[in-house]
């Protein structure tokens, strides 16, 4: 990880992990949404190498800046839509990559069982889903550095290491190895996942990030999909190591695509390094809120590294959405993990024609990815116009609520019609309809975390801990659950929690959200 850039000489502090389109806090704010801060902000006017901007100036002089900064041509927010789009797709392709390779070994599982000779179905499970532990915490530790040190290097490090570890996956000489590297490429492979909702935020305003969002929202649900499509004929063909070999080749592709098209975005860092290339006097008066912080840099981390877990657990409506995102990402592991078990017993399906039947989930994901980010942007742009060009991230809303509807429709086909065995379409059509409401349903509560929240980063890592501890479990009792209700029986038991999360909820922070949010300091000012 890069150190953080020195700081301007001879200045003074207020806060410099600012968010791009956030209103700075001026020291009168943060005192008082802090009380026990006041001690501990320096005074701006008198004392050796201190500020001469006067303490009467500093809230003028911060509003100058914040204005003169919104048209600036080094904001990302004013880079050109070409350039936008380009770090886009490249932020696209590491979020698909990690993904990918979270599933493509699904249909390797009983290869790999026969290879070590693992006889516990849960531990069969586990060489799959340990990989969603690791990518469950990581986004806890990289969400918050990437808005201390920057977005850039905290992709590029850590998809080099996804690359290298994966390489080890292909070559583990037993299973506690490969479980072990698993989780390591799970650690690491977060990164994407965890920052690239930040990057669509900082390169998009809040009415033209809807389709960015979309593509970027794609890779981590279409990758799973494709995987497990390529991992089934490639473990029956040449076999089970070559399916990470082959996650290792394209990690690798998109590590070279990354190093040439993505940029720095993340607001404070890119004027902190454009301030230290001025003379002090200029670095005043263009970023006065980037001076020299004397805090503690010990508590300055802390702070970051807390601020997911205050999210998640301070917020109600941070939680109730990371619930019911948590609960369709379980549900759709644990279709990876019981689809080859279900299509070889019941359709005798091989290896890899099973792996096929995966698509369903993706034309699903693409379908929802082509309507939902156009189709829900025209919603947010309605509400917009009818509140006077004001937006509020309720306005992501009923977007969310429409797609809520497909999620229990989907569960309750697919289950019912593996249940009774008629044709194999019928299952697939299921979870096709359930892939819609997935992407439908993850595509407005990302927006509306990312809308809401001061950090999106850290809002949107604290969302992807409660996902992805969701998809580490489910797989595990799976088996159990299936086995003990039937198809029919265990997706009706999920699609039951998916309604009552996943319905009266919206309504509720739909017709309460605002007002929770101007209670909290957590949250954005509209």
């Amino acid at each position: 990880m890069s150190h953080p850039a020195p700081a301007l000489p001879r200045t003074s502090s207020v806060s410099s992990s600012v968010s791009p389109s956030q209103t700075v806090d001026t020291p009168r704010d943060l005192d008082e949404k802090h009380p026990s801060n006041e001690h501990r902000r320096p005074s701006l006017t008198g004392g050796e190498g201190q500020s001469a901007i006067p303490a009467d100036k500093l809230e003028e002089a911060l509003e100058n800046a914040e204005e003169d900064w919104e048209h600036d041509p080094e904001n990302p927010r004013n880079w050109p839509t070409a350039k936008k789009w380009r770090i886009i797709l490249a932020l696209a392709f590491y979020t698909f990559v990690t993904p990918l390779g979270s599933s493509m070994m699904a249909p390797a599982l009983p290869y790999i069982a026969d290879h070590f000779d693992i006889k516990s179905e849960t531990i069969v499970a586990m060489t799959l889903s340990i990989f969603l532990l690791s990518f469950a915490i990581a986004p806890l530790i990289w969400a918050p550095l990437s808005e201390l040190y920057g977005r850039l290097w905290t992709l590029h490090i850590n998809n080099l290491l996804f690359t290298a570890f994966n390489l080890g996956c292909a070559f583990s000489p037993s299973t506690g190895a490969l479980i072990g590297f698993r989780f390591i490429c799970g650690w690491v492979g977060a990164a994407p996942i965890a920052i690239g909702g930040g990057v669509v935020g900082d390169l998009f305003s809040e009415r033209e990030r809807a389709n960015a969002m979309a593509i970027y929202s794609l890779g981590p649900l279409i990758g799973p999909a494709i995987g497990p499509v390529i991992g089934g004929f490639v473990s029956e063909t040449i076999g089970w190591k070559y399916v990470f070999i082959l996650i290792t080749a394209v990690s690798g592709a998109a590590s070279v695509v990354g190093l040439l098209l993505l940029r720095e975005t993340y607001a404070p860092i890119i004027r902190f390094r454009l301030a230290r290339g001025m003379d002090p006097e200029q670095a005043l008066r263009r970023h006065p809120h980037l001076l020299e912080d004397h805090s503690n840099k010990l508590e300055h981390l802390w702070v970051n590294l807390a601020r997911p877990f205050i999210l998640l657990t301070r917020s109600f409506i941070c939680f109730i959405l990371s619930l019911y995102m948590a609960l369709m990402y379980g549900i759709y592991y644990l279709m990876f993990a019981t689809f080859p078990d279900l299509f070889a017993n019941i359709y005798h399906f091989n290896a890899g024609i099973s792996g096929l039947a995966y698509l369903g989930l993706g034309i699903g994901f693409l379908s929802a990815t082509l309507l939902s980010g156009h189709f829900g942007n025209k919603i947010y742009i309605y509400y917009l116009e009818k509140n006077g060009g004001k937006g509020t991230p309720e306005m992501r809303i009923p977007a969310l609520i429409f797609g809520s509807l497909f999620v229990p429709i989907g569960l309750f086909w697919y289950g019912w019609s593996a249940q009774a065995k008629i044709h194999w379409i019928m299952p697939i059509i299921g979870t096709g309809i359930f892939g819609f409401g997935l992407m439908a349903t993850f595509l407005p509560i990302q927006l509306y975390l990312v809308d809401a929240f001061t950090y999106a980063a850290s809002a949107l890592s604290a969302a992807s801990v409660a996902r992805s501890m969701l998809g580490f479990a489910f797989p595990l009792f799976g088996a159990q659950m299936y086995a003990a209700l039937g198809n029919g029986g265990g997706n009706s038991l999920l699609a039951g929690l998916a309604i009552v999360i996943g319905i009266p909820f919206p309504i509720w922070i739909y017709r309460n959200g605002e007002k929770l949010r101007a209670r909290s300091s957590l949250t954005r000012s509209n």
